[in-house]
């Protein structure tokens, strides 16, 4: 039988219309509760819920309330796991919501992660600043360390989670998993599995496949590629159904899964999921290429640009199926020049986020990375010299032209 495509499936996966009086696309089921056919059938629901039992091989655990289940989130969350190859897939009200359940649930006092920096400002934030308070400890490394640097610095400690972000937020640094796979297995034990969890947000579900290279979780912030709009804030994270259902009782207890408008709209962005990220990585290789030879610009950081022989060429080759469409760069002149630059454009968007369909523009040092360690940022390259740039479907001449323009003035 002919396999179809994930983005063939987006348009109907999960879904039949003679459920919903033949309405082509999933209505949005925007309901707080969920009437019972019977007291037995509510009873069987809820044991399935609570994890009282398991479910049979063709039962379906039952609708009970939007805090639990939700047709939306249902069909949305079984469509986005065709992507990564996921047995389940948990959506939540925001990428951070998504990483700190994962972080509080597999995490207690006493435990270290190991996490891969840069990450993530709000991570940053969640990792060394919050977790503390509950006796948890963060390690940071970054991608110069080996193998035996890893488990060097993970002795003594009680690790419990490698934690990476690949590409690297804001400087597209590759982390290589297979590696970080294998120090995970050398320092874990039978009383003590150490899980991997990658923050695959830079890539969408398109461009690296993190549960196919060995790791255990994958988290997005659902609000970039997978939203794709700049009109929703959501997260999402996926592995193996033993590791989901933990996530999935966390979430259902803290409250913080996404409602169905939210789910109705990420159904919608999946079925452009594909052609979006295919433009948007076309203008960002035409974007790098013409600010690599621009002279005031001293460094491009784009994954399109890595050359033979470079280790992190070979990570890129490994682990990835595509440049992205994120392309940072330094600009002659530091955070005075940098300023000037961003106050000049006209096309491109002066705001964080990222992944969506217009083009934007972001200093990190002073914005999404303003949290981070000082001695942090200098150590992995982000300096007030660096611009971020998420690029969008615009025309690619009107966004260099945009660049061109600003970087006259700057």
């Amino acid at each position: 039988m002919h396999s179809l495509a994930p983005e063939s499936l987006m348009m109907s996966y999960g879904y039949k219309p003679e459920w919903s009086e033949g309405a082509v696309k999933c209505p949005i089921f925007q309901t707080s509760t969920f009437v019972f056919k019977s007291a037995k059938e509510g009873k069987e629901f809820f044991e399935i819920a609570y994890g009282k039992r398991e479910k049979s091989p063709e039962e379906q655990p039952g609708l009970i309330y939007s805090r639990l289940n939700n047709p939306d989130l249902q069909i949305l969350e079984e469509r986005l796991t065709l992507w990564d190859g996921a047995d389940e897939c948990a959506v939540f009200e925001s990428g951070m919501s998504a990483i700190s359940t994962v972080l509080l649930e597999f995490l207690r006092p006493g435990d270290a992660l190991l996490y891969s920096k840069p990450v993530y400002g709000g991570t940053d934030h969640f990792i060394n600043k919050v977790l503390p308070q509950y006796g948890i400890e963060g390690v940071g490394f970054t991608n110069a360390m080996d193998e035996e640097t890893l488990i060097s610095i993970a002795q003594g400690k009680n690790v419990k989670l490698i934690y990476i972000e690949t590409p690297a937020n804001p400087t597209n640094a590759l982390f290589d998993l297979t590696l970080c796979k294998r120090v995970a297995d050398r320092l874990s034990t039978p009383e003590n599995q150490v899980y991997v969890v990658v923050d695959n947000t830079y890539m969408g579900p398109l461009w690296q496949h993190p549960l196919k290279l060995g790791a255990d979780l994958v988290v997005y912030s659902a609000t970039k590629y997978i939203g794709g709009h700049s009109d929703l804030i959501a997260g999402a994270v996926l592995g193996r159904s033993e590791l989901m259902q933990r996530v999935r009782t966390l979430r259902t207890f803290l409250g913080n899964m996404a409602g169905p408008w939210t789910g109705w709209l990420l159904m919608r962005s999946l079925e452009t999921l594909k052609v979006r990220m295919t433009q948007q990585a076309k203008n960002a290789e035409k974007v790098a290429d013409f600010l690599k030879n621009h002279p005031k610009v001293s460094k491009v950081y784009y994954l399109g640009h890595l050359e033979e022989g470079d280790p992190q060429y070979e990570i890129f080759k490994h682990q990835l199926s595509s440049a992205g469409a994120m392309v940072s760069f330094d600009i002659e002149g530091g955070e005075e020049a940098a300023f000037r630059f961003l106050d000049n454009l006209k096309l491109f968007k002066l705001a964080v986020s990222l992944g969506s369909t217009e083009s934007l523009a972001e200093h990190p040092a002073t914005m999404t990375h303003s949290d981070v360690d000082e001695g942090d940022r200098a150590e992995i390259g982000i300096s007030e010299n660096l611009v971020r740039l998420s690029i969008g479907v615009e025309y690619f001449e009107d966004l260099i032209w945009d660049i061109s323009e600003a970087l006259e003035k700057a």
